[in-house]
């Protein structure tokens, strides 16, 4: 859930399939420019969440570690074709927690041997709280993930029913310690808000005990329903409803109750403490080049944005064939480019730079009369009446 960016690009590639080319064995080009992000999918779950439209499966473990061994040639092959300068690493999904112990070391060990960590600044690990073991979370800590982003999402057993998930919230806590006591001293939890049925006083109930544990970061989603999800087919049949004022109320609180307890807002669903804020997802949020690595993953390097294919034993079987797992590409414009950089930014905290935004001036002069947008700083950053309609505001420069 924290990785905002692939989600977005995950939602703009939906959207521009018609301007997308089918590339089985396409490769694309290099770059001249050092790559200093990497994202790896690790599309496998325990159990499926009927809210999630990320690419995941139920493992077959007589595949998995030959999904592991094609993961580690895929790193060996663009690091052929690309200079890699790794400053952040991300694994998500998926379950990045759900492969064994031996499958996790083998992996771990895999990129550390074939890539330079020097300039490593902050290797992140998503984590489910049913698969998390000391054992397992000593090795990560060990092998050099110092970083976790723990899928919490409610500590309201009933609605973790519903969201089928395969904690509790005793286990969610209990897996929490776990990860302190191996020595990670930068802890994510994520939760996510406007759930069917959940009340405003279960959300701040929420909010209350997560700020309880201290963790370092906590991202607050808004749900949203997917295409090809159950939840999607249960809200088009009407069982499930989204109301946008109840919605709203929960992201006023969300804001209030962490911002009292000392956790800064730097993006619409981020919040830190001390400086813990995701220096991945903000290289994203800037417009910086990044490989993704695994099934589904995308990536976009100079020009050019490019999807592995969206199944890991298709993606395994070609990239240990020595083919590519290219399923598409779309080249990218400057002009499209800036445009994703202007949306993403004006998330932040920091906003966007105000020439940035030349040739848009109706569009600013609009949203700042009505109270959305404010200048600081030769940026324009959005207010707190326009954080609940960033979404919105974001659409007028893409």
């Amino acid at each position: 859930m924290e990785f905002l960016t692939q989600r977005f690009a995950d939602d703009k590639g939906e959207r521009q399939l018609n301007v997308q080319r089918s590339a089985a064995n396409v490769q694309p080009g290099s770059s001249a420019a050092p790559v200093r992000h990497l994202y790896v999918h690790m599309p496998f779950c325990a159990r499926i969440c009927p809210y999630c439209a990320f690419y995941k499966e139920r493992a077959d473990p007589a595949y998995t570690r030959r999904f592991c061994e094609a993961l580690l040639q895929e790193v060996d092959a663009l690091g052929a074709n690309f200079p890699i300068d790794v400053e952040t690493v991300f694994f998500g999904g998926g379950t990045p927690t759900a492969l064994t112990v031996s499958q996790l070391e083998f992996l771990l060990a895999g990129f550390r041997a074939r890539l330079d960590l020097s300039k490593l600044k902050e290797w992140t690990l998503e984590a489910n709280p049913g698969s998390v073991s000391p054992r397992k979370a000593a090795l990560l800590h060990e092998l050099g993930v110092d970083r976790i982003s723990l899928g919490v999402q409610s500590w309201d057993d009933q609605l973790l029913k519903v969201l089928g998930r395969e904690h509790d919230a005793a286990q969610a806590e209990g897996s929490f310690h776990i990860l302190r006591a191996a020595g990670f001293r930068s802890i994510s939890i994520d939760l996510m808000f406007g759930l069917p049925g959940q009340s405003l006083a279960q959300w701040e109930a929420s909010l209350e005990r997560t700020i309880a544990l201290q963790p370092d970061h906590i991202s607050a989603y808004c749900l949203t329903y997917e295409e090809d999800t159950e939840f999607f087919l249960r809200h088009a049949r009407g069982e499930y409803r989204e109301d946008l004022g109840t919605d709203a109320q929960f992201f006023e609180s969300a804001m209030r109750i962490l911002e009292a307890a000392w956790y800064r807002q730097y993006e619409i669903s981020n919040y830190s403490q001390g400086g813990h804020e995701s220096i991945h997802n903000k290289g994203y949020w800037a417009g910086e080049d990044y490989l993704g690595i695994g099934p589904s993953a995308f990536s976009t390097v100079g020009a050019e944005r490019w999807q592995n294919v969206p199944d890991y034993r298709a993606y395994s079987d070609r990239v240990l064939a020595g083919e590519s797992p290219v399923n598409s590409v779309e080249p990218l414009t400057e002009e499209m480019k800036h445009a994703e950089r202007i949306a993403l930014m004006l998330r932040t905290r920091f906003g966007a730079p105000a020439e940035w935004l030349d040739g848009h001036e109706a569009e600013v002069a609009e949203f700042r009369n009505l109270g959305l947008v404010r200048e600081q700083n030769s940026h324009w950053i959005l207010t707190a009446k326009g954080k609940l309609l960033a979404d919105s505001v974001a659409a007028a420069f893409v």
